[in-house]
């Protein structure tokens, strides 16, 4: 997830200090890590829950993409209804919420119902996540706000690569017996510590804006767009491609379509749409969304694909391929660094300097898997995934905000929510389609497993692809503005 600061949404400055307003931010950063973990975590953990729970390759893919889905479809709206409410008392519903529904991935009893809690999770965090921005300006004011994001933003940074390395010392771990769903029942006392310190801490600021109401139905519409266009990428290949997966796929464009008009009526008629389309006049604007697309789509899949590789191709415990895949987590973190501390001075520059490191990284485990085969180790790894992560992390964090140099001010706030919705939905096609090329090679089970060659052969095919995507991506980057927005 990309750290963006949304400069221009109004909010009630403080008259002061806010009192224990670093407590108060570490309330807030509980609240965002629970999103931030939650949306990395599963990938990890897929294997042992399958085999727990049981159910069909698909299910492995629908346990990241029904929670990135719901949260692309929510998170505009449950911005909204920050304005409508207050910050506070959503941030604390959204967190509640979260919690309950983490509570009941971690009791579920089969791959549907799990799925199903995942789904609702995602709901939840996107009445959570758009609240926690916001608090902080409230808390710390546009003069201190730097200060706060100069521990939030590594943070947060930190947190995003982790996931997977959580989730497998986790299941390997077994606390108490609870295995694989320990990476649920981890959010209970992070959760809990947001509620408690949130109630007591946080400012109760005014709404923002309650008039215009919420946009069900373009909610729905939008919702029911982004779910034509995932559900038969991810199920037509086990199905076989059926009709209706293909005619599903079809008609997503044009209930997309409906809902782009949708919106653009309601903007005219005065009242409060989901999304402000005017912000894709911009050309910069409308460049950066498709580099979101192809770029967090990209990782996503990815990196969905090669933990499920280690595990169930070349047999790895959770621990063992989260410990495989540290280097990327290092990497991406002194990517993270170089691209926050560089991005005042070459601008987008520093996104084709991350692509070719990314590049150069996928070729690297190209070679490797072709040499190492089947006797592929954690050692072989850490040179090729450290380079592709420095690469990724120089991307991530001044990306959104080169995005939206040249969108006029009272438009910022609109096109930054617009793009981490993006976001999301990139999140969850990555795991569709590089999921499903990976799945495609597996090919069934062998006795304990998978065929170890097939799982390579997928393996060497999800780098291909990926080596395509990041390719194609770098075009696209010198189609954004050459600099990145900077503060007012």
């Amino acid at each position: 997830m990309t750290v963006t600061i949304d400069r221009a949404t109004p909010t009630a400055a403080p008259t002061g200090p806010v009192p224990r307003r670093w407590l108060g931010l570490s309330a807030i950063l509980a609240a965002t890590l629970l999103n931030l973990l939650d949306s990395t975590i599963v990938g990890v953990a897929a294997p042992a829950i399958r085999a727990d729970l049981g159910g069909s390759l698909s299910a492995l893919q629908w346990m990241s993409a029904g929670y990135t889905l719901a949260l692309a479809v929510a998170l505009l709206t449950g911005g909204r209804l920050g304005d409508m409410f207050g910050r506070r008392p959503v941030l604390l519903a959204g967190t509640a919420g979260f919690l309950a529904t983490s509570l009941a991935c971690a009791l579920a009893w089969s791959p549907e119902s799990l799925i199903t809690a995942r789904v609702a999770q995602g709901l939840c965090a996107a009445v959570m996540v758009p609240q926690c921005f916001g608090l902080i300006r409230d808390l710390f004011g546009a003069r201190d706000m730097g200060k706060a994001f100069a521990l939030f933003g590594p943070v947060i940074g930190l947190a995003t690569i982790l996931g997977p390395v959580v989730a497998g010392v986790l299941v390997d771990a077994d606390p108490f017996g609870t295995g694989w769903r320990a990476i649920f029942l981890i959010n209970v006392p992070l959760g809990a510590f947001a509620l408690v310190v949130g109630a007591r801490v946080l400012p109760a600021a005014a709404p923002t804006g309650r008039g215009g109401g919420i946009d069900l139905v373009g909610m729905l519409l939008g919702g029911a767009g982004m779910s034509m266009l995932v559900y038969p990428l991810v199920q037509g290949r086990e199905l076989g491609w059926p009709a209706w997966s293909l005619l599903l796929l079809a008609g997503s464009v044009p209930v997309l379509a409906a809902f782009a008009v949708h919106q653009l009526r309601r903007d005219r008629a005065g009242r409060t749409p989901i999304l402000r389309l005017s912000v894709f006049a911009n050309r910069g604007y409308r460049s950066g969304v498709l580099f979101v697309i192809v770029f967090f789509g990209t990782i996503t899949g990815f990196s969905l694909a090669t933990g499920l590789f280690l595990q169930l191709g070349l047999g790895y415990t959770p621990l063992a391929a989260s410990l495989a895949m540290v280097s990327w987590a290092i990497g991406a973190f002194a990517g993270s660094a170089f691209g926050g501390t560089q991005m005042a001075r070459l601008g987008r520059t520093i996104l084709p300097i991350g692509l070719t490191l990314m590049t150069a990284g996928l070729i690297g485990l190209s070679a490797v898997l072709a040499a190492a085969g089947t006797g592929l180790g954690g050692p072989h790894l850490a040179a090729p995934l450290l380079v592709f992560g420095a690469g990724m992390g120089m991307i991530f964090v001044p990306l959104f905000d080169i995005i939206v140099a040249d969108v006029a001010d009272h438009e910022v706030g609109s096109a930054s929510a617009a793009l981490e919705s993006i976001q999301q939905l990139a999140a969850t096609l990555g795991v569709a389609v590089l999921g499903t090329v990976f799945f495609a090679a597996l090919g069934g089970e062998t006795g304990h497993g998978f065929d170890a060659a097939a799982a390579l052969t997928g393996a060497r095919q999800v780098t291909w692809a990926t080596i395509a995507l990041t390719l194609a991506a770098f075009p696209i980057a010198f189609l954004l503005p050459r600099r990145a927005r900077q503060p007012h």
